[in-house]
């Protein structure tokens, strides 16, 4: 574990979770695996308290509040953690709030996107990410946290 900057110490990081990720564990397990969004939350704030940020995760399945939420941690959080889910895909307002977003933006996805159908093979997101995570289950989030703390650091 590589210790972080004490100027991070306990700054907030947002877990964002776009449409349908409520259903993880539940829907198509075979490509989205068996691990629920609260297994992915819990492992993710226990990383986040070892490596001395705090995590606050959200998921909706609603476009304009994912946008909200971005927009209310312009002043509240130093990084954003995102899987919009099929939004990545079409929303440019989600685009728009990350782009006036100051911090570091990581994207995630369970699956990869590039062996999937073709209209997932382009994220509206990635033109604003710092980093793009895809294909490695769950763990990616895992990945995405400790890839923020270290550009953060």
């Amino acid at each position: 574990m590589t210790p972080i900057a004490d100027g991070l110490r306990m700054k907030k990081i947002l877990l964002l979770n776009g449409p349908n990720l409520n259903l993880l564990g539940q829907r198509q397990p075979e490509i989205y695996g068996s691990e629920t969004l609260d297994d992915v939350v819990a492992t993710c704030t226990a990383l986040g308290a070892e490596l001395g940020v705090d995590v606050q995760a959200r998921q909706s399945n609603h476009e304009g509040i994912l946008v909200d939420w971005i927009q209310e941690a312009r002043g509240d959080a130093v990084g954003i953690i995102i899987n919009p889910g099929a939004l990545s895909h079409t929303s440019v307002s989600i685009l728009d709030a990350l782009n006036a977003f100051e911090g570091p933006v990581m994207e995630v996805h369970i699956s990869n996107i590039h062996k999937r159908e073709r209209f997932r093979h382009h994220s509206y997101v990635s033109g604003r990410a710092e980093g793009v995570i895809a294909g490695f289950g769950t763990d990616g989030y895992g990945f995405a946290l400790r890839r923020i703390v270290a550009v953060l650091a």
